[in-house]
């Protein structure tokens, strides 16, 4: 049976995932880790079977995984049908040829299934043609492989110039072009968006940020009375969304951005620039975390890490803790003498730990069952007139 019959007979919706566990991840690391993987899979329309780790200190420079892992992976998936393999992390272009080659059947790491994602969630022409770009700087160092077919069909003539070859050269050739073609539009759509900013006069500018589907397009709904879509999946935004809002008299701008994710491919902030120019442009950042996660901690990091790396970090933030109405704790047995940990502490335990030193505003609402968000509104306006006040010294009256 040839690669093709193979590929022909398995179900590319089905996939089972891969990852290496480095030496200092702990179990529940690993397990939280696969399921946002699992939960990327399941908004890209594929469902998830199996997940397969293995402990290395650093992934395989030619395979990623050991062959002997890599080999169990083909047998499961041969056995089964299953079509896809989802890696969590981004494959180097000789890794995926490697892998290829042993597995056998459709091949994804974590930012080939991002992109995949966003090219699913693009609606608006300026969100297709930046998740365009993003595709083809991502595919343009994979080509190589793609066109062995026809290595065969070479004539007797020589060993080098086969029509694989050419192939490859004229594919090059083509995305190079679409992605100069791509950029000059972006740079067309990046100047009128900033006239369009800069119409805005001199409003005070709010901007939602945070992980992935924490709840900041509800949050945007609530404070300005709109309806911004919003999903109970990753990346139901991607294009950003900017409302005049006007609490007791005191107007100012409210942006909603695009979620951030670990390991957010490089690409896509590039091509993404324009939208994040709402944040770098903010004079306040609503940063919205998931409080019912188990790893938020680490989500808050991510996001300051992403802040960094566009030039945001050292923006005003209010900390909006969102979901309050689904966190959960375990309660610690009486006889239990270790030290309590974060999973151990409740909501009101949790407030006063490193929260309340960190000395950044923060407050803890549901925006699904509306809690606490007339004190955020108060709040948020508190802020706003602050900076209003300093734009403004002789409107002050009016607030």
């Amino acid at each position: 049976m040839t690669e093709n019959e193979i590929a022909e007979e398995r179900d590319l919706d089905k996939a089972v995932l891969a990852s290496v566990v480095r030496d200092r991840q702990d179990e529940a690391q690993v397990t939280e880790y696969l399921d946002e993987l699992e939960f990327l899979a399941t908004t890209a329309g594929i469902e998830t079977v199996k997940r397969f780790t293995q402990k290395l200190q650093t992934p395989n420079s030619r395979l990623y995984m050991g062959p002997g892992k890599l080999e169990e992976i083909s047998l499961y998936a041969e056995q089964y049908g299953i079509g896809t393999v989802i890696f969590d992390d981004e494959l180097s272009p000789s890794q995926t040829r490697n892998i290829e080659k042993m597995l056998k059947c459709r091949i994804l790491d974590r930012t080939n299934l991002i992109l995949n994602i966003f090219v699913q969630r693009a609606r608006t022409a300026y969100a297709k043609t930046q998740v365009q770009l993003a595709q083809y700087e991502y595919m343009l160092p994979r080509l190589t492989g793609l066109w062995t077919h026809l290595e065969r069909q070479r004539g007797g003539t020589g060993t080098r110039g086969g029509a694989g070859e050419r192939e490859i050269e004229t594919d090059r050739r083509v995305i190079r072009n679409r992605i100069s073609k791509l950029k000059e539009e972006l740079k067309k759509i990046d100047c009128q968006m900033a006239v369009q900013r800069g119409n805005r006069g001199n409003m005070v500018r709010v901007a939602l940020v945070g992980y992935t589907n924490v709840g900041k397009s509800t949050i945007m709904n609530l404070i300005s009375k709109s309806e911004v879509f919003a999903e109970n999946k990753l990346f139901a935004t991607l294009d950003t969304t900017v409302r005049k809002v006007v609490l007791d008299n005191l107007p100012f701008l409210l942006s909603d951005t695009v979620g951030f994710i670990r390991k957010l491919p490089t690409q896509l902030v590039e091509s993404f620039k324009s939208t994040l120019d709402e944040v770098r442009e903010a004079d306040l950042l609503l940063h919205v975390v998931d409080i019912s996660h188990p790893n938020f901690e680490e989500h808050i990091e991510v996001v300051k890490q992403t802040l960094q790396e566009i030039g945001a970090g050292d923006k005003p933030v209010f900390l909006v803790f969102n979901k309050i109405d689904a966190y959960r704790f375990v309660l610690k047995d009486e006889d239990d003498l270790t030290p309590a940990t974060r999973e151990n502490m409740t909501l009101d335990e949790l407030k006063q730990s490193w929260i309340a030193k960190a000395n950044t505003p923060c407050i803890f609402i549901s925006a699904r069952e509306k809690i606490n968000i007339d004190k955020l509104r108060k709040d948020l306006y508190v802020m706003v007139r602050e900076i209003h006040s300093g734009r403004y010294p002789f409107n002050n009256f009016l607030y």
